[in-house]
């Protein structure tokens, strides 16, 4: 093993380290739900029963990973998110983020857009301007509005943060590629889908339709996102 890719693989574990992983508590009973309700998740949920949505815990952390997952693959932004931890003293914090320089953040793979919005998040958490400590007695909408306020986060990036750090049952993200694509070969044969197609589908999956997305998801990428 090369000293870089040593180096690489003891910045992932570490990364890695912070994931809580125990199922959310509603995740078994909405797992046997969606099976009674829906034929198709019915043979996809047994294939990956052994996982589960996880959180980091950390808002901060959650909003930049999904700032800098923005419009690239999966294997891209973690690829970016890798070089941003190092570059932060492998620590993404406010703190850390305000610290470094414009083209240290462009050096590790962040576009010019992407480090203005990156850090106006980390001067939003360090400023105390956002009511994070309010947010999980919020309701979804509520949290999202908030959310959008941010420069670079739209309602697709906010309804990651509900699923990935709230954990929030309900969520269905509409404007998330991947789910579509997912819906689109699940149930349509791979024909090409619209919003109101795909919510039609998604209404059967009430009031789990987090859950039923991550098992979307995996239907397509068995190796699960992190945010």
């Amino acid at each position: 093993m090369t000293a870089a890719k040593e180096k690489l693989e003891k910045v992932m574990k570490k990364d890695e380290s912070i994931l809580r992983e125990i199922a959310p508590e509603y995740w078994e009973q909405a797992c046997r739900e969606l099976m009674k309700q829906d034929r198709i998740l019915k043979k996809i949920i047994p294939k990956h029963d052994s996982g589960f949505l996880v959180t980091r815990g950390d808002a901060f952390t959650t909003l930049a990973r999904a700032i800098v997952g923005q419009q690239i693959s999966v294997a891209a932004a973690q690829s970016v998110w890798n070089r941003v931890l190092a570059a932060s003293k492998n620590k993404v914090t406010p703190k850390n983020v305000l610290a470094l320089t414009v083209e240290e953040l462009r050096s590790a793979g962040l576009s010019g857009r992407k480090v203005e919005y990156i850090r106006d998040l980390a001067d939003h958490f360090d400023s105390g301007r956002l009511h994070s400590n309010q947010w999980k007695d919020m309701d979804d909408e509520s949290v999202i509005k908030e959310l959008s306020s941010i420069r670079g986060i739209g309602r697709w990036t906010a309804e990651m943060f509900l699923i990935f750090n709230l954990i929030r049952p309900n969520i269905l993200p509409l404007d998330d590629v991947g789910l579509i694509k997912a819906i689109s070969l699940n149930y349509f044969s791979g024909e090409p889908v619209s919003r109101h197609e795909a919510r039609e589908v998604a209404a059967n999956w009430a009031p789990w339709r987090t859950v039923a997305t991550w098992y979307m998801w995996r239907s397509i990428d068995p190796i699960p996102v992190e945010y």
